[in-house]
């Protein structure tokens, strides 16, 4: 951004520039180490050449289309930072109904299974809320399950919890959950969505089955019955259109008590059903 130059006060880097005042506003303060209230009350300090190089630079990323959680390596989920690298999708508000349901049908004293984890997000906000279930998590990632490994060590340390790379259920032989969640890959391919907005950033691998959109969860609930207690409950998030295919499938698979949950905006966002 050649309107950043050194010697320009804070408030002049919030009036002028063609991005959205909030985004300016996050990566000053993450750029100076600033909180809120001192940009408003340091608002004629001057920036250096060095403070004005980087913030320039990430302004004109975002101004790209760059989401800001990756430019700040940061993002809230369910009351709790997350860091966030370009190797995991970017947590959002609409996947804390998984969490809620997840809370609400798992026993206590039991064991939670969470696949395709990513930053981790859905199994460490689980884990912080429940602090009586043994919560697994996994991922094809290597370097997800990394930043998951990050996370939990950050957010719940003394949880119960085990972070593994696994491809669904693969490394998984011999062990059983009272409740399995899952956020798979639901975008079908060539989805124009996935070359707009943030989209156009995020991992491929995380978005796309690049086929109808339903595969994984054929997978995973073709397979469920081996790894799911008698009455476990199998939740899964999905596209704003699956709802019905996604019941379909469990019902064809003997799972009863079917149902989807809206989210927040009243969009048919998780299904699920409980072990026959």
């Amino acid at each position: 951004m050649e309107w950043i130059k050194e010697g320009i006060t804070l408030a002049d880097c919030q009036k002028a520039g063609p991005l959205d005042l909030i985004d300016t506003r996050i990566l000053l303060m993450y750029v100076l180490g600033l909180s809120r209230i001192q940009l408003i009350t340091q608002s004629e300090m001057q920036l250096t050449a060095l403070q004005a190089k980087q913030v320039g630079d990430l302004l004109q990323r975002r101004y790209d289309g760059e989401p800001i959680a990756y430019l700040i390596g940061e993002r809230e989920f369910f009351g709790l930072p997350f860091h966030i690298t370009s190797d995991v999708l970017i947590p959002r508000p609409d996947t804390e109904l998984l969490v809620e349901l997840a809370i609400q049908h798992t026993p206590q004293n039991s064991r939670v299974l969470d696949m395709g984890t990513g930053s981790g997000a859905i199994a460490i906000a689980i884990a912080h809320q429940r602090r009586d279930t043994h919560v697994s998590a996994t991922d094809i990632s290597a370097a997800a399950v990394a930043v998951a490994q990050k996370n939990a060590a950050r957010n719940v340390p003394e949880a119960r919890m085990h972070i593994c790379v696994s491809d669904w259920y693969s490394a998984l032989a011999g062990q059983h959950f009272h409740t399995i969640v899952a956020n798979p890959p639901y975008i079908q391919k060539d989805d124009h969505h996935l070359s707009q907005g943030d989209l156009r950033f995020e991992p491929t691998v995380a978005l796309t089955d690049h086929a109808d959109g339903l595969t994984n969860y054929r997978h995973i609930i073709k397979n469920a019955a081996e790894h799911l207690h008698p009455q476990g409950w199998l939740l899964m998030e999905h596209g704003y259109n699956q709802a019905q295919a996604v019941r379909d499938l469990l019902t064809q698979h003997k799972f009863i008590e079917v149902q989807s949950w809206l989210d927040w905006s009243g969009i048919d966002r998780v299904s699920g059903g409980r072990l026959k």
